[in-house]
């Protein structure tokens, strides 16, 4: 069952810049849903967009066959959509458990226990709290909603190995289970590849990816770490140098006239520097 729906959206910044250029999708009720491409892209716009914090330039966001502006922007967002944010945007005198009663009347105890906080967490200020600990009290705010549709924001961003695989299968869950529409912004393969849908922000459309099919044509490792000492913007040379080699990579594989052979190749790269990690998405396409 379709759950939002983008038609021909549109969205410039001030400056002019267009950032979104008629983007035409659907998203159902029941399914997982990630959107990757490479930083500045328009990916936390978008979602800015569906989540009605923003308005797009031209063209519509509908949820139900209905334009998300007809009951108005407030009213939508109180009881459409949830969020989980980049920055958490949790209420720091409230203590976590609180914080997820903003959005419910339901104990908070149990889900935030499935997000891995303990009950003596749960009486603590967000204050208090660690940053991989307040991203889980806004995944458990935001999964406790009744809202149809999760928007999430690097939601594994600040969470260990562990922590992130047990966050993935709550979002699966809210999906499959709650019968709920999740969209997540991300810069994780081991996300992406257990999403029903991957979409490629590129250029200012959206490009489905068939990623599981393609996990098999990757001939390079595709957690790949590059270690480099430097700066983030000596970094970004790196990544050209990645983003070549991937081209090539596609390129030797397609001679072979295989028409199985994915479009699109992409690899998640993280560059350890030191002024912190950076993750990027590289793709190649023919």
């Amino acid at each position: 069952m379709e759950a939002l729906k983008l038609e021909n959206l549109q969205y410039s910044y001030k400056d002019g810049q267009q950032v979104l250029k008629g983007i035409n999708a659907s998203f159902e009720l029941g399914k997982i849903y990630a959107i990757v491409g490479p930083s500045g892209c328009g990916k936390t716009t978008l979602l800015s967009l569906l989540g009605g914090l923003d308005e797009p330039s031209s063209g519509a966001i509908k949820i139900d066959n209905e334009n998300i502006n007809a009951k108005g922007l407030l009213s939508y967002r109180k009881n459409k959509v949830s969020f989980i944010f980049q920055n958490y945007n949790l209420i720091d005198y409230l203590t976590a458990g609180e914080n997820v009663s903003l959005t419910s009347k339901e104990s908070p105890i149990p889900l935030l226990e499935k997000v891995g906080l303990s009950k003596e967490l749960e009486k603590r200020s967000i204050m208090k709290l660690s940053g991989g600990q307040q991203q889980r009290v806004a995944i458990a705010r935001a999964l406790i909603s009744e809202a149809n549709v999760l928007l999430a924001d690097e939601p594994t961003g600040a969470l260990d190995e562990n922590t992130q695989s047990g966050i993935i299968e709550l979002l699966k869950n809210a999906a499959h289970e709650m019968k709920k529409c999740v969209i997540v912004v991300t810069h994780s393969h081991e996300l992406s590849r257990n999403c029903d849908v991957v979409y490629q922000l590129k250029q200012g459309l959206l490009h489905e990816i068939n990623f599981k099919n393609q996990e098999e044509a990757v001939s390079v490792n595709p957690s790949l770490e590059v270690q480099e000492s430097s700066t983030i913007n000596q970094s970004q040379t790196v990544l050209a140098d990645l983003t070549v080699a991937l081209g090539k990579e596609l390129a030797r594989k397609q001679e072979n006239d295989d028409d199985d052979f994915p479009k699109i190749l992409s690899i998640e790269v993280t560059i350890q520097t030191k002024e912190g990690i950076k993750r990027e998405i590289l793709s190649a396409s023919r």
